[in-house]
């Protein structure tokens, strides 16, 4: 399991989240003077032990109305080969392990392998900030279609409404795996219709005004035909 070291990050993840989310189709805070706070997030674990994995959640009240963000972040001791020039968040250094290479989750393929894991019941999520800590409020949904077998994804498209990573089954299957960027507390609705979502993910996070909130941060379901 990933272990969480107790030190500094120069500049820190918000830092470079300020920088960086203004230029997302997705944000929807003031692109002039973007204001993250953590609100909120969970771990999942790289079996190689080479890729940390954050599903990190951000309040920001910078814009008309408090919103919160879903930022999956993937750290890497090296630059990661391929990786579109927006997919990087930025570099940072790391009191102890030196420089990182921070990604947006979503275009890095450890973090896509392991959120299909999560989904299929085959990886565990940890807690955020502790150590060999598994995190019971994050939970994977499964509905009466089922998983296919060899689940692999093949392309991201990002736009205003969020994050579509495309997936293909063993069997020639098309799939759409949605991560939900602006999250809005609502654990079911159209998104997890039964006829043609396989699998979606709950957690928990921290509103802007105080209190705490549950709903989707990802959707497995069948491609539109």
């Amino acid at each position: 399991m990933a272990v969480i070291h107790k030190t500094t990050m120069t500049p820190g993840k918000l830092e470079l989240l300020a920088s960086w989310l203004p230029g997302r189709p997705w944000y929807a805070g003031s692109a002039s003077a973007p204001a993250p706070e953590k609100a909120g997030g969970f771990r999942l674990d790289d079996p190689e032990g080479a890729v940390g994995i954050e599903f990190m959640v951000v309040n920001d009240a910078s814009g008309e109305r408090p919103v919160t963000h879903l930022v999956p972040l993937t750290y890497r001791d090296k630059p990661l080969e391929g990786a579109a020039e927006e997919a990087l968040v930025g570099t940072s250094e790391h009191g102890v392990l030196g420089k990182r290479w921070v990604y947006d989750g979503a275009h890095d393929p450890v973090l896509q392998e392991r959120l299909l894991a999560f989904l299929a019941g085959r990886a565990e999520p940890q807690a955020q900030s502790v150590s060999d800590t598994p995190d019971p409020s994050v939970v994977a949904h499964g509905t009466g279609s089922g998983l296919p077998a060899g689940l692999t994804a093949t392309g991201v498209t990002d736009g205003a409404d969020g994050t579509g990573i495309a997936v293909r089954s063993a069997d020639g299957g098309e799939l759409v795996l949605r991560l939900v960027r602006l999250l809005e507390g609502e654990q079911t609705g159209p998104e997890t219709d039964p006829a043609t979502t396989r699998a979606y993910g709950t957690a928990d996070w921290n509103l802007p005004a105080g209190g705490r909130a549950r709903g989707l941060f990802a959707v497995l379901r069948d491609a539109a035909r």
